[in-house]
């Protein structure tokens, strides 16, 4: 298999902290976001959506939406298995997942593309612009890469995408409550959807992490560290890895 993937996009980073929990091999192919590799006409083949990643099957044809491949990963690959038993526990994975998706992923794109895109994009002439808008198959992204582009996010509507996600935190403490995992006892598809969130959070909030404030959270941070697939993955700091980006392009 090949994984089309960008090392700071938090949804392929799902689909690598999935590959590595199961042990998977793949061949890695990275994804250069701020060139808009993921809007050319052999990605949009894969993807039609326009954003990574996108799985390349052994038999050639693809998969794209972390949770669709993560999905398929653990039923293809069944052990260890990531998905609960149960079928409303299995219900209940999903939702959050959806809800990561719908709530947190939103104000995590504002500040992480603020840092790795924007100054990019805020350098394309007009022209350059409408060209690249024109190759964005869907309205709501075509409408971020506008708006980086044009109209930086300011101050204040960081710190607002940064309060909206902090949400994360308390609904995950009412989730684990006494339980080591976020659906229970097992390890599951519901937590690997939490690390790219929390990831960024400890970077950018690390109190809210605290063991006083959010001490459930705290400790499943702790423990997803620590397992092995976590680095296996390179869930790598955000500012990190730009930073290791940009001294590659120079």
């Amino acid at each position: 298999m090949k994984l089309f993937h960008g090392w700071l996009s938090s949804a392929s980073r799902r689909v690598r902290l999935c590959l590595a929990e199961k042990g998977i091999a793949y061949e890695s192919v990275p994804v250069d976001l701020a060139a808009q590799e993921h809007h050319s006409p052999a990605f949009l083949a894969m993807n039609p959506n326009g954003v990574v990643p996108a799985l390349v099957l052994d038999d050639g044809r693809f998969l794209y939406e972390s949770s669709t491949i993560c999905e398929y990963l653990d039923e293809t690959f069944p052990t260890p298995s990531l998905r609960p038993a149960d079928a409303y526990v299995r219900a209940q994975m999903r939702n959050f997942v959806r809800w990561t998706d719908d709530h947190a992923l939103p104000h995590l794109l504002i500040l992480n593309w603020s840092l790795a895109l924007q100054p990019v994009a805020s350098q394309w002439s007009d022209d350059a612009l409408a060209t690249r808008l024109a190759r964005i198959p869907t309205a709501s992204r075509r409408e971020a890469w506008l708006r980086i582009a044009r109209k930086p996010y300011t101050d204040d509507e960081k710190r607002q995408a940064l309060e909206s996600l902090l949400a994360l935190i308390p609904k995950m403490e009412t989730s684990l409550g006494s339980q080591p995992w976020l659906m229970g006892d097992d390890y599951s598809l519901a937590d690997i959807a939490a690390v790219p969130f929390i990831a960024r959070i400890a970077e950018l909030a690390p109190n809210a992490l605290s063991s006083d404030t959010a001490p459930a959270v705290a400790d499943w941070w702790r423990r997803m560290q620590h397992r092995p697939a976590f680095s296996l993955a390179r869930i790598d700091s955000f500012d990190a890895a730009l930073q290791a980006r940009g001294a590659m392009a120079q």
